[in-house]
């Protein structure tokens, strides 16, 4: 059984008609099962998979895949690379004390340093960070890294949160690329670092890097595979309203993977 499906998920894909050659862009009907079984209606999702081996895309919802969206706490990715780049983060050992004001979560009512603060996505910690860059700082940077709009008029510690900035699944994607590639302008020590803050799995056949992120009313998982020498990067957005549908991010992102054969 696994070779017929196997070699209907091929017939799917050179059947599939690109959105435009010069895209290099698969659309993958296919896969809007994925959402269907995590109860999101699939117009109000997008599963976007990027290889840079061959620059191309697989996509599920092209529309909403280029459709540009507030970060939230995948904003993290970046976020860290600038901190380390200009020294508002010393490392990521650092240890950020808690203020004992109350939070908006209890997880984040406690000292920790970057490491735990990336794993529960501590935004107040992060908040900090940014204002220890600076406006000025943090706009050559996100201009140097060519992230998203580029826009971040918002508030120096909410730009990201529902406000000024806003990128697409297709260019989280090809941003993930590049770093994952060690193609960004930042020195490879900060890409080690911020690639170690990532790890979600290693296992011996592979290694999945992943950030969540959540502002309603969407939802994010963006991360990267590491397997037999390639990567594959991947952005899956969905309408999302609630926080107990956080798990369902992180879901379709591997069942779409899995799907595709990658994982």
């Amino acid at each position: 059984m696994r070779w017929i499906t196997l070699a209907l998920l091929f017939l799917a894909f050179v059947t599939a008609s690109p959105a435009t050659s010069s895209d290099n862009i698969i659309d993958a009907p296919f896969l809007k099962q994925n959402f269907e079984t995590y109860g999101v209606p699939p117009e109000e999702g997008t599963f976007v998979l990027y290889q840079p081996s061959n620059n191309q895309y697989t996509v599920y919802n092209l529309k909403r895949a280029r459709e540009r969206f507030t970060p939230a706490s995948t904003f993290k990715i970046p976020h860290s690379l600038i901190g380390l780049e200009t020294g508002a983060i010393s490392s990521i050992d650092e240890v950020f004390p808690y203020d004992g004001k109350p939070r908006e979560l209890p997880i984040w009512e406690k000292t920790m340093d970057l490491r735990e603060a990336m794993k529960v996505s501590c935004v107040p910690i992060f908040q900090t960070i940014a204002r220890r860059i600076g406006k000025k700082r943090m706009k050559e940077w996100i201009d140097r890294l060519h992230y998203g709009n580029e826009d971040i008029s918002g508030p120096i510690d909410g730009f990201w949160l529902g406000s000024s900035l806003r990128i697409s699944a297709m260019e989280q994607a090809k941003f993930l690329a590049r770093l994952a590639e060690g193609k960004l302008p930042v020195s490879s020590k900060t890409v080690a670092d911020v690639k170690e803050l990532l790890v979600l799995e290693k296992m011996p056949e592979y290694t999945l890097y992943g950030k969540t992120g959540y502002h309603p009313p969407v939802g994010w998982w963006v991360g990267w595979l590491e397997k037999d020498g390639q990567i594959y990067t991947v952005a899956v957005n969905i309408r999302m309203t609630d926080l107990k549908d956080a798990p369902k991010r992180l879901a379709i992102a591997k069942a779409c993977m899995q799907q595709l054969g990658i994982l």
